[in-house]
C-alpha cells in the first residue's frame, strides 16, 4: 500500500503554517516560532498527520523520504521525535542519530574523534532496536554491563573507542539475532522504519488508552518530526542540557539548570552521570563544588541568557530550552512554559504584560483565579516533608500550626497567653465563634463547604478543614486519633492546610502572604476590565476593613446576628428569647438597640459611603441559647430564674427542622418588634454617621427568607413607620434601599411579585441550593465526596452553583423580577460568589453583584474580568 502523500506535504521549520499547533503538534509549533523567531533551532522538516496515519496503515515510505534527506544534509544525522497537539497525551519514543552506518561511522569519527562516533552508533543501535524492531532493551544493557565488567570500570562513559567499538560489534550480533536480520545500513531504510514504527505506535491500543485518560481522543493525530541531530558528542565544550529562566516559587529572573558532558537528549536529568550545574549563584546556594557552566564557559552561558530572552519574546512566555552543545555552538531542541508556583505565576505574568510581550488582559487570563488564595493566606513552605495524619474538606484556605484545644475557652485562654492554637470540634454553632476567632486554625469532624465552621472561617481568614470524619474525637478523653492509630492530645502540635484539607502532625514552616507588588498590579488591571461588582459579606468591622483592604466595592450581606454572640451581648438577647411578654421582650431590646446602633456606625464609616446591606435576624432562635447545664445554670443566676423555667421556655422554642421553621421573615411576622429595634438601630447609625463626617449613607435592608410578597409588604410598612419616626425626631428626611434574599424556590419562581415592593434582591444560594436540592448544608459532607466520585454531581453543590437546577431559579427569577421592575438590583450573597464559574454564571446571568468573604473577594474580582475577557475575546 502506498503512503498518500507527496513531498508538498512535508513543511520546513519556517513555514508559518508549522505554527499552528493543532495540526502539526505542540513541539513542531513550539519549534517553528523558535526557528522564525531566528533561535539556533537544527532544521527540520515536519510531516503532518495524514502522512503519519499513512504509515500507521502500512504504507511504505516513498521517494519523498530522499527529499528530506537531502534537505537536511546528505551527510546528516537525524532524530526522529512525535508531535502531538498536546505534550500531555505522550508519543512515541525519539531516535536519536539515525544515518550511523558501518560506513559513515568512520566519516563522523574523522570529524568529531572515534570515541564520540562509535559511542552514537552505539546509542542508535540500542535506541532503534527497542524502539523500531521491537526488541527487549534489557539485551543491549546486559552487553553493556559484560563490557563495563570486562574493561574494569564502572560508567560507560569510561569506555574508550576500542571497547565502544567492540561494544557496537556485540549491539549488532544482537539485532540479527533476536531481529532475525542484520542491522540496517542505508539511511534512507533507517529512517523509513522509524517513522513507521512511531506512527504504529501511537497508534496501539494501550497508547490509545493512555492519551483518552490525559483527555485527548482516541483518534488525536500525530505529526512527526524529522531533524539535523546537534550531536552533543564531540571535541571541545559539547553536551546537553536543560535550561531554566524562572525561580520556579517566586517567579524572579534567574538562570539555573542542568548540563551534561558528552551528552545528547536529557541525559543530564537521568543520573548517570553528576551534571554541571549552569550558573554560579546556583552552585553557591546548593554548596555544589566545582565549576558551574557560567564559570567555565562564560560566553555559553550567555548565549543561553539570551536564547532565553529571544524565547519568551517569541513564545510570550518563559520557557525552559532543552539545549546541545557541539563544540561551543548552542543548539535549541524544544522549549517547554517554565514550572512555576501559583506566586511565580503571578509575578511573570505581570512582568510579560509589564515589558509589552503580552497584553494586561493575555495576563489576566493567564491566572487561574484560585490560586490566588497562595498570595492571600500562609501556605506550607513545599520543601516541608508532610506528615499526613487527616483528610477532610479545604473548607478555609491558608495554613497554621499549633497546640490542639478541644473548646473556645481553652483557645481563648491560650490567645490570652499568646500561645497559637488549633479548635478541634465535631461541629460549630454560633457559640463557638469566639474561640475560632482566637485560634489560629480550624478542624471538625462534620460539615460542607457551606456548614458553619466554613463560612465562618472563610470570613476571617482562618484555615479550616471540615469533614475529617476520618479523625477520631473523644471529648471525655480530650484526644483526637488518626486512621494510623495516633493519638492527639490537648497541647499537642498540629497544622492545618486548608487549602489542601489535610491535617499535619507537628508544626510545619510556612510562607507568609502577598498582598502588595504584583498582586496590588494584577488586581488593579482586574478592576479596570470587570462589569460585575463584587462586595464582601462581613459581619463586624474588622470583616469591614478587610474587604476596604481588598478593593470591595460595598458590603452585600451583614448578618446581624453575629453581633449578637459578642460576650457582653450574648445573654442580653436570650433574655430577649426568653421574655415571657412582649413588654419584657421591648426591656431587653432597648438594651440591645445600642449595641446595634453603635455597630452600624462603624460599619458605616469603614465603608465610607459604598453600599451596606443588613440582612435583618435570620437563624432559629435556639441557636443563642446554652446548651450546657452549667451556662443554663450560670444564665439563670443572671436573670433570677429558676433553671426549670429556662428549661421549659427552651423546650417550647424546639423544633423539629429548625432551619425551616421559626427564622427569619417569620420572625419578623411574629415578632415584629425585633425586626423595629433592628431598622431603627439602622437609621439611628445612618444619621449619626452623616452628623459626623457629612457623607452620604444610604442603608440597604435586607429581609431574609421570604417566601410571598404578603410577608415584604408587612414588614415593609413596618420599617416605613421606624423611618418615619426616627424622621420626624430627627427633622431630616432618611433615604434607605429595602431588598429581599431570595432563598426559597417559591421566592425566585414569584421574584416578579417580590420586585413590585423591593429595591433589590439578592441570591442567597447557600439556602436556595439547600432547598432545591433537598440537601442538609451542614449534613451533606458526610456522603457528598460518594455523590462526586460516582458522578451523581459534577462538583458539590455547595461549592460550585449547579447552573442546570439553582441556576435556572436564578435565571428565571432574574427575569420575572426586571420584567416587573426594571430598575431593581440583584446580586447574589452566597458562598457561590467566590467561585470562579459561578461568577461567570453571574455576569453572564447580567446580575449586578456578587457578594462572598472577604478573602475570597480578589478571587471574584478576577474571575469577573475573565468573565468580561471571555464575553469580548481576549485584548
Amino acid at each position: 500500500m502506498d503512503t498518500p502523500h507527496t513531498e508538498s506535504v512535508f513543511r520546513g521549520l519556517r513555514d508559518p503554517a508549522v505554527r499552528h499547533a493543532a495540526r502539526f503538534g505542540a513541539r513542531a509549533a513550539t519549534l517553528s516560532r523558535l526557528a522564525i523567531a531566528g533561535l539556533p533551532v537544527p532544521p527540520a522538516i515536519v510531516l503532518p498527520p495524514e502522512v503519519t496515519a499513512g504509515f500507521a496503515a502500512g504504507g511504505a515510505p516513498d521517494a519523498g523520504l530522499e527529499a528530506v534527506l537531502e534537505a537536511l544534509g546528505a551527510d546528516a544525522l537525524i532524530a526522529l521525535r512525535g508531535s502531538p497537539p498536546s505534550r500531555d497525551w505522550g508519543g512515541p519514543r525519539a531516535i536519536l542519530n539515525i544515518g550511523l552506518t558501518d560506513a559513515t561511522v568512520e566519516t563522523l569519527a574523522g570529524r568529531i574523534g572515534e570515541r564520540a562516533a562509535w559511542d552514537l552508533y552505539r546509542r542508535l543501535i540500542q535506541s532503534w532496536g527497542a524502539g523500531v524492531a521491537g526488541l527487549d532493551e534489557e539485551l543491549f544493557e546486559n552487553a553493556l554491563y559484560d563490557r563495563l565488567k570486562l574493561a574494569g570500570v564502572e560508567g560507560e562513559e569510561a569506555l574508550d573507542a576500542g571497547q565502544l567499538r567492540a561494544l557496537v560489534a556485540d549491539y549488532k550480533a544482537i539485532f540479527e539475532d533476536e531481529g532475525e536480520a542484520p542491522f540496517p545500513q542505508d539511511a534512507s531504510d533507517q529512517l523509513a522504519a522509524a517513522l513507521g514504527a512511531a506512527a504504529a505506535a501511537w497508534q496501539r491500543p494501550a497508547a490509545r488508552m493512555m492519551r483518552a485518560a490525559r483527555g485527548a481522543p482516541e483518534d488525536a493525530p500525530l505529526a512527526l518530526i524529522v531533524q539535523r541531530m546537534a550531536l552533543g558528542l564531540g571535541p571541545g565544550c559539547s553536551g546537553a542540557g536543560i535550561a531554566h529562566f524562572a525561580d520556579e516559587a517566586t517567579g524572579a529572573p534567574e538562570l539555573w539548570g542542568r548540563y551534561l558532558d558528552q551528552a545528547q537528549g536529557m541525559d543530564a536529568l537521568m543520573g548517570l552521570r553528576t551534571p554541571v550545574l549552569l550558573s554560579a549563584a546556583e552552585r553557591t546556594r546548593l554548596g555544589q563544588p566545582g565549576r558551574a557552566l557560567e564559570e567555565r564557559e562564560p560566553e555559553v552561558a550567555a548565549a543561553l541568557r539570551a536564547a532565553g530572552e529571544a524565547a519568551t519574546e517569541a513564545l510570550g512566555d518563559v520557557h525552559s530550552l532543552e539545549f546541545t552543545l557541539e563544540s561551543g555552538a548552542l543548539h535549541i531542541l524544544d522549549a517547554v512554559p517554565a514550572r512555576r508556583s501559583p506566586r511565580a505565576a503571578l509575578r511573570i505574568a505581570v512582568s510579560l504584560a509589564e515589558r509589552g510581550t503580552i497584553t494586561r488582559d493575555a495576563a489576566l487570563m493567564r491566572i487561574d483565579p484560585r490560586v490566588l488564595d497562595d498570595h492571600l493566606h500562609p501556605q506550607i513552605d513545599p520543601a516541608h516533608r508532610r506528615d499526613v495524619v487527616g483528610r477532610g474538606l479545604a473548607a478555609s484556605p491558608g495554613a497554621a500550626s499549633g497546640q490542639i484545644v478541644f473548646n473556645p475557652e481553652a483557645a481563648m485562654t491560650l490567645h490570652a497567653q499568646e500561645v497559637p492554637c488549633i479548635l478541634v470540634r465535631i461541629e460549630t454553632s454560633p457559640e463557638d465563634i469566639r474561640g475560632m476567632h482566637a485560634a489560629q486554625g480550624l478542624i471538625t469532624m462534620r460539615g460542607g463547604m457551606t456548614s458553619h465552621a466554613a463560612v465562618i472561617a472563610r470570613g476571617l481568614g482562618l484555615p479550616c478543614v471540615v469533614g475529617c470524619g476520618e479523625l477520631r474525637l473523644d471529648a471525655r478523653a480530650r484526644t483526637v486519633t488518626a486512621p494510623d492509630g495516633r493519638a492527639f492530645r490537648e497541647g499537642d502540635v498540629v497544622t492545618v492546610d486548608g487549602s489542601r484539607g489535610e491535617v499535619l502532625a507537628g508544626a510545619a514552616p510556612t510562607i507568609p502572604p502577598e498582598l502588595s507588588g504584583v498582586f496590588t498590579t494584577l488586581m488593579g488591571w482586574a478592576g479596570a476590565v470587570r462589569r460585575l461588582k463584587v462586595r464582601a459579606n462581613a459581619d463586624t468591622p474588622h470583616d469591614a476593613r478587610v474587604a476596604r483592604r481588598f478593593g470591595a466595592d460595598g458590603i452585600g450581606l451583614c448578618r446581624t446576628e453575629q453581633m449578637f454572640f459578642q460576650a457582653d451581648r450574648i445573654n442580653v438577647m436570650r433574655e430577649m428569647i426568653l421574655a415571657d411578654s412582649t413588654a419584657a421582650r421591648q426591656q431587653a431590646l432597648d438594651r440591645l438597640l445600642p449595641m446595634q446602633r453603635s455597630d452600624f456606625v462603624e460599619l458605616f464609616e469603614i465603608m465610607r459611603g459604598l453600599p451596606v446591606t443588613i440582612r435583618l435576624l435570620d437563624p432559629p432562635l435556639h441557636e443563642f441559647l446554652p446548651v450546657s447545664r452549667e451556662e443554663l445554670r450560670a444564665l439563670a443566676d443572671e436573670m433570677d430564674l429558676p433553671v426549670s423555667q429556662l428549661i421549659q421556655r427552651a423546650e417550647e422554642l424546639h423544633e423539629f427542622n429548625p432551619m425551616l421553621g421559626m427564622r427569619g421573615v417569620r420572625l419578623a411576622v411574629t415578632m415584629p418588634e425585633i425586626y423595629q429595634m433592628q431598622a431603627r438601630a439602622i437609621f439611628e447609625a445612618t444619621l449619626l454617621v452623616e452628623e459626623r463626617s457629612g457623607m452620604t449613607v444610604i442603608p440597604e435592608i435586607m429581609i431574609p427568607l421570604v417566601s410571598a410578597a404578603r410577608e415584604v409588604e408587612l414588614v415593609k410598612s413596618r420599617i416605613e413607620a421606624v423611618a418615619g419616626e426616627v424622621s420626624h425626631e430627627h427633622g431630616r428626611a432618611l433615604p434607605y434601599r429595602l431588598g429581599v434574599m431570595v432563598e426559597t424556590p417559591r421566592a425566585a419562581i414569584r421574584a416578579g411579585d417580590l420586585a413590585r415592593s423591593a429595591a433589590f434582591l439578592s441570591f442567597g444560594t447557600n439556602d436556595l441550593t439547600q432547598m432545591t436540592y433537598g440537601l442538609s448544608r451542614d449534613d451533606a459532607g458526610r456522603f457528598m465526596r460518594d455523590y462526586v466520585n460516582n458522578g451523581v454531581f459534577r462538583e458539590d453543590p455547595f461549592h460550585l452553583l449547579d447552573i442546570d437546577g439553582v441556576g435556572e431559579l436564578v435565571l428565571m427569577a432574574a427575569g420575572r423580577a426586571r420584567e416587573t421592575n426594571p430598575q431593581v438590583a440583584l446580586g447574589l450573597c452566597g458562598e457561590h460568589g467566590g467561585d470562579p464559574e459561578s461568577v461567570a454564571f453571574c455576569e453572564a446571568a447580567g446580575l449586578d453583584y456578587v457578594s462572598c468573604s472577604p478573602f475570597r473577594m480578589p478571587i471574584a474580582q478576577l474571575a469577573a474580568a475573565q468573565a468580561v475577557l471571555r464575553q469580548g475575546q481576549v485584548r
